[in-house]
């Protein structure tokens, strides 16, 4: 399998260890506010990545960070007259609820920042020590970015400036330059803080996340994973701090990044009305037309949401419901089915996809191949198509989704319509054409529709 690197620029061979598990560490939120479908994305796409990784049998560890102690969960928590703690409990809480919503269930750790203190206190000593960081008396600890003349690395930047980020830099008019960023924060009244010799406080927003993969990880692991707006500057400074504290390189061997996802065009934002949360969506859609509409776009590339989207989502997962639905028809009954050499080289082309650096679209496209193919079969043989051929495409399409998180839906029909259905064929067998007419139009009320078919009618969900 290829993997597109960040920090090389270029798809790399991913390469499985033999005497011990893949490592995966993925950024996880700031719990200060609700999960908007930009966190889903991500999350969805790893999910997706991680769930695929193992089917192909590759033991992968997942660690995820929960970042519960910062700045806006502070300034959260004075809003609403309540602690900082409360508030990370209440929104790691709701985020945990939307990942299970979602079917998100392959991170094998949440790692809260809160719980891993004695960690971070002792590579802050190590850059300390080092002298890779320097002191602002009440303010905090800073990491001198002149030490690290690798800086800049990841996101190819050359400038040692701060204009050009995409998340949050720390800011103070005593820094010696505006790129560098806080590694520990001096307490200030009312806010949270640690003892450590080198001076009460709290972490700063990059430094949890060297401590906790260093923690579980060591000071080298095979990925690490998170959204595009952190490559600059939270990622640089994870390369920083990490290489900076061990004196190894390279902290991480591939860097993924997923790319932005915006809404009708813009960046998410609850000034513009735009901002939509996780459970506001999966109030509209099922949870599966989220997944698989983050699927139908590359990993990397920009995803502009616009409801259209949602609903092409939901139509293609009944569309293939629907097919799936018509085999199982048609494999239930009794004929003499039409042998039809074909070639079916589409579980080969959907390995071949996703083998190249995850390309999910390209991989969907072969399972609606085969469900053309598929269509192509029955009507040419008047739904008396090769069983054989039927339950390879059947098995295909089950597997190859289920590599991805997406469960197919079985096709159910209520009894009653079943025995109204039942009723109108007998009609039928009778050339009541009258009556049965009128108990299809009943039917169709009732929200679903015949087809009359060679080997009786397929019922199926009215569009």
């Amino acid at each position: 399998m290829f993997i597109y690197n960040t920090l090389s620029g270029k798809k790399e061979k991913l390469i499985i260890p033999k005497n011990r598990n893949l490592k995966l560490f993925v950024c996880g939120p700031t719990v200060y506010d609700k999960s908007h479908i930009g966190h889903a994305r991500t999350y969805l796409v790893f999910d997706s990545f991680i769930k695929y990784l193992r089917s192909q049998k590759i033991k992968i560890v997942y660690l995820q960070n929960i970042t519960d102690i910062d700045d806006k969960i502070i300034a959260r928590a004075k809003k609403e007259k309540t602690n900082a703690k409360k508030i990370a409990d209440k929104y790691f809480n709701a985020y945990t609820r939307d990942m299970k919503t979602l079917g998100i269930k392959s991170v094998d750790r949440y790692a809260r920042a809160t719980k891993f203190i004695p960690e971070i206190i002792k590579q802050v000593q190590t850059l300390i020590k080092r002298g890779y960081v320097y002191k602002i008396e009440n303010d905090g600890w800073y990491f001198d970015v002149a030490t690290f003349p690798d800086y800049g690395k990841l996101s190819k930047r050359t400038a040692l400036q701060a204009e050009d980020a995409v998340t949050r830099i720390d800011e103070s008019v005593k820094k010696r330059n505006r790129g560098e960023f806080c590694v520990w924060k001096f307490s200030k009244p009312g806010e949270p803080v640690w003892r450590a010799s080198f001076g009460a406080g709290r972490p700063g927003w990059h430094i949890e996340d060297t401590a906790i993969a260093g923690k579980f990880f060591g000071p080298q692991y095979d990925l690490h994973g998170g959204g595009l707006d952190l490559k600059f500057p939270h990622h640089e400074a994870e390369i920083a701090q990490a290489e900076a504290a061990s004196g190894k390189k390279p902290f991480v061997k591939i860097w993924l990044h997923t790319g932005m996802l915006t809404v009708n065009g813009k960046k998410m934002s609850k000034s513009l009305q735009n901002f939509i949360t996780i459970k506001d969506f999966l109030k509209k859609y099922p949870a599966e037309v989220l997944r698989f509409m983050v699927l139908n776009h590359h990993y990397r590339m920009p995803l502009n949401y616009k409801n259209e989207l949602a609903i092409q989502a939901k139509k293609n997962l009944d569309d293939i419901n629907l097919f799936l639905a018509k085999i199982d028809f048609m494999l239930s009954k009794k004929y003499s089915p039409r042998l039809k050499k074909h070639s079916f080289n589409f579980p080969t082309l959907f390995e071949n996809a996703l083998a190249n650096d995850f390309n999910t679209p390209e991989a969907i496209s072969y399972i609606f191949n085969a469900i053309n193919q598929g269509n192509d079969l029955y009507k040419k043989y008047n739904w008396a198509a090769d069983r054989k051929g039927l339950l390879e495409t059947k098995k295909f399409i089950n597997n190859s989704l289920a590599k991805l998180g997406i469960v197919t839906k079985k096709h159910k029909i209520p009894q009653k319509i079943k025995k109204i259905a039942a009723e109108r064929e007998l009609l039928r067998r009778n050339k009541q054409f009258i009556r049965a007419d009128t108990l299809r139009k009943k039917i169709r009320v009732l929200g679903y529709a015949i087809e009359d078919t060679p080997l009786g009618p397929f019922i199926q969900a009215a569009s």
